[in-house]
């Protein structure tokens, strides 16, 4: 499948977004991050939050968690990073500009891999996912929070009329879901664990994968 979002991109639209994150999308963006950190601080160990950004979600995981954060935005990251030093995240390992499909972390390295808001804003999206598996423990989890394009009605046509300026502005509105059922299917090493609709009006949709 042809890539419809290049890297560079994806780096200059958050780059853009680094200085009003917070403001635009914190209140929108929170029932998902605080589903995904619950899930997360309840398997503890080692986790690897993908797309970390400002970092606003760091100082809501437990303390005895371990966390490495990675984003391809370095100006995100140097407001995670001031964040951390602010709020005296100990547990917080590493900070580190990487790109999602090419984790510089060794095979079964995590106890989790968090991912919120990334799988339609990268250009590769089952690549991507191949090595947020590849990093995982066997029996880890995967905990993706997403929108997921509808399958028809008003908002389907909205999502593609809204696709091109969405893709200059780094995301998929259109993603189906679909794409996710076909990446477990061809992988082979995970299982669906949960599928649930979030806030606001079911847009989003929280995922777990479990690797074997």
């Amino acid at each position: 499948m042809a890539n419809d979002i290049d890297r560079a991109g994806v780096a200059r639209a958050y780059g853009l977004w680094a200085p009003v994150y917070d403001l635009v999308f914190g209140k929108v963006f929170d029932p998902g991050r605080q589903s995904t950190i619950e899930i997360a601080n309840a398997i503890g160990g080692r986790i690897l939050d993908v797309g970390v950004g400002t970092g606003l979600s760091l100082s809501d995981y437990a303390s005895t968690t371990k966390l490495y954060g990675v984003d391809l935005s370095e100006p995100m990251l140097r407001k995670a990073q001031q964040r951390v030093r602010s709020l005296n995240l100990t547990n917080v390992e590493t900070l580190a500009v990487m790109d999602a499909k090419n984790l510089a972390f060794p095979d079964s390295f995590f106890d989790a891999v968090v991912a919120q808001f990334v799988i339609t804003a990268v250009p590769d999206p089952e690549a991507t996912l191949d090595d947020f598996v590849r990093v995982l423990k066997p029996g880890g989890e995967l905990i993706l929070v997403n929108h997921i394009g509808a399958e028809g009605g008003p908002r389907r046509v909205f999502e593609l009329a809204f696709a091109p300026l969405a893709r200059r502005l780094g995301w998929r509105p259109e993603f189906p879901w679909a794409r996710l059922v076909n990446w477990a299917a061809k992988h082979g090493g995970v299982t669906l664990s949960e599928r649930r609709l979030m806030r606001p009006l079911g847009h989003f949709s929280l995922i777990r994968y479990r690797k074997f």
